[in-house]
């Protein structure tokens, strides 16, 4: 790894600092411009009003949006993203709990995802026009135009119901992500396979490719050895934006198969107008998305060394 790759990397990570800031902005100001008030929520239906303002006081509710969001973001950086206003439980151990759930899910999902993806995307480039080309056309297009919920709920339907080869729900048994993950990952998977596909063949038509079989390389070898690198940039773009987004699909998903993860506890936590809870989850799907594109954007300048120097 030379001095300029780490040069170009600090460079962007220095850039992402005041988006990073703009995020915390963002995601204060939109939670508190959501309906309800979560001091008579929680007061319940039968306080007066002064226990509902004196609720309202405990929670910081009455000093100005300004103040509120200086002390939140003095928090933020102590690591401290406040107490639950349901549970009384601190922001960062009810996540904590429910995290490992939607990482192994969401990676779950990624791996399927690219793996699959890139190598159907591979195999139709160097077979176009062909049946097996048709097929998996049909099937990427069906991966994209379907619903999570209702590709989740059919899954359920066939797997679970009529078959009875995997649960329906919950997460009792190791088997229990086998069609979550199937699921989240069918958007992705034929996004991953369209892209790797189209790129394959943009590359595969090249001068320097015909040149490599004009001095008679197998077909392998020029596939992977030459064509392969450079299809694989913006296939790296849609992998990495596709997987941030599957942290946004996993909040139907876990709802659909009943999952234990981040989506139903920030399901929950809207029902329940529970600020803390509700700002913290969304801050982490933003930080996740910020820092999946980072790694993407660096990850481009290892790739093709011309990024760097542009």
């Amino acid at each position: 790894m030379t001095g300029g790759f780490v040069g170009f990397a600090m460079r962007r990570i220095v850039a992402a600092i005041p988006t990073l800031f703009g995020v915390t902005l963002i995601v204060f100001f939109m939670i508190r411009m959501l309906p309800g008030d979560p001091a008579r929520l929680l007061a319940g239906l039968n306080a007066t009003e002064d226990e509902v303002n004196h609720i309202r006081v405990q929670l910081g509710l009455t000093q100005p949006l300004p103040v509120q969001y200086e002390i939140f973001m003095e928090n933020l950086v102590r690591g401290n993203l406040g107490n639950s206003v349901v549970t009384q439980a601190p922001v960062s151990y009810e996540i904590a709990t429910r995290l490992p759930a939607t990482a192994l899910l969401a990676a779950t999902a990624t791996l399927i995802a690219v793996v699959f993806g890139i190598v159907s995307g591979i195999v139709v480039s160097t077979r176009q026009y062909t049946s097996t080309d048709y097929l998996v056309t049909v099937l990427a297009l069906a991966g994209i135009s379907i619903p999570v919920f209702w590709g989740g709920l059919m899954l359920m339907v066939v797997f679970a119901v009529w078959l009875h080869l995997l649960p329906a729900g919950g997460d009792a048994a190791a088997t229990s992500l086998v069609l979550p993950s199937i699921a989240l990952s069918a958007f992705a998977l034929a996004t991953i396979e369209r892209q790797t596909r189209s790129s394959m063949l943009e590359t595969l038509h090249q001068d320097y490719v015909r040149t490599a079989r004009a001095k008679g390389l197998g077909e392998r070898v020029v596939v992977y050895r030459h064509a392969l690198r450079n299809s694989l940039i913006p296939v790296i773009t849609v992998t990495g934006l596709q997987a941030a987004t599957l942290l946004g699909g996993a909040i139907v998903t876990e709802r659909t198969f009943s999952w234990p993860g981040i989506g139903t506890l920030l399901v929950n936590a809207i029902q329940a107008r529970d600020y803390p809870i509700i700002q913290g989850v969304v801050l982490l799907f933003a930080v996740t998305f910020l820092v999946v594109n980072l790694a993407v954007d660096i990850l481009y300048g290892y790739i093709d060394p011309r990024i760097r120097y542009s």
